[in-house]
């Protein structure tokens, strides 16, 4: 018999590669939802859209992601990654269905050395951190057998995202500057997608925190020079930069990379290493 699941936030990154994903699976009946069909920061609103289709796990796609915006905008940044998620929760628990809720890197401060496990202790230094952080808790607080799938520098060919601008920005420009001591793992939202439909299809519901990201680590700085040398862009000169030299409203992680020792041996899911993944979101991009 299929489960039914809810996917929030259909309509942005990870959301568009989940529809990809379960377009044509049978394990599944999906719905697909977004602000223009179901207001997740509605609590009577979540509850009989999930309550009258009889969905059984709710994988939370949506978030408020503009980082440096969130610096000036607590209040509707809390509602969608805090209040939400809380929405989410209590329904869940009240109906008798699961939640998988997506995270990010940024509830950890970026001061470590050496990958972030599960067990690192959360210490956010931005507004979207900060709420991010919370939706974890109150999601576990709420509906303790939840699962929270941590992730980092996600991209894809759908909405606005690091590769997509890079491209657009190598073509017109003779020179960019991007910043290269930012060290993290560029995700991509195929590859994250593909690992919540190997949780969700497990044999086993296994709540807790996981952490999700591609394989291997760089900077931004190196990551652009990816992006360029397989998006075959010559005439854009990109400049190495300090942190320092490049500010933002918000402060990014000096150092976010992910284990996933966790992950891989709880699902035995098999990564793939980032700049593979990136090839082939740049050809999907480039042919467009």
């Amino acid at each position: 018999m299929s489960k039914n699941l809810l996917i929030t936030g259909a309509n942005g990154q990870l959301g568009n590669e989940m529809r990809n994903l379960l377009a044509s699976n049978r394990q599944f009946n999906s719905f697909f939802a977004d602000i223009d069909t179901l207001d997740i920061t509605d609590a009577h609103a979540v509850y009989h859209f999930v309550e009258s289709n009889k969905i059984d796990i709710i994988i939370n796609c949506a978030a408020y992601t503009a980082v440096d915006s969130a610096e000036d905008d607590l209040v509707a940044c809390a509602k969608i990654n805090v209040e939400a998620v809380g929405n989410l929760a209590g329904t869940a628990r009240n109906c008798g269905a699961k939640v998988l809720h997506v995270s990010t890197d940024y509830v950890f401060d970026g001061f470590n050395y050496q990958p972030y496990t599960e067990e690192d202790v959360t210490n956010p230094k931005t507004v979207y951190g900060i709420t991010k952080r919370d939706g974890e808790r109150l999601l576990l607080k709420t509906a303790p057998d939840s699962i929270v799938v941590r992730t980092a520098w996600l991209y894809s060919p759908y909405g606005k995202n690091f590769v997509k601008t890079m491209i657009n920005l190598g073509r017109e420009k003779g020179q960019l500057r991007v910043v290269c001591d930012q060290i993290g793992t560029p995700t991509c939202a195929a590859d994250l997608a593909a690992a919540i439909y190997a949780i969700v299809s497990a044999a086993e519901w296994l709540p807790g925190i996981y952490h999700f990201s591609d394989e291997g680590v760089c900077s931004w700085y190196d990551f652009a020079k990816a992006i360029h040398r397989l998006a075959g862009i010559t005439t854009c000169k990109v400049v190495p930069v300090k942190t320092k030299e490049y500010p933002t409203r918000a402060m990014r992680p000096l150092y976010s990379v992910l284990d996933k020792s966790k992950i891989k041996q709880t699902f035995g899911i098999e990564i793939p290493y980032w700049e593979e993944s990136l090839e082939k979101c740049v050809t999907t991009i480039i042919n467009q």
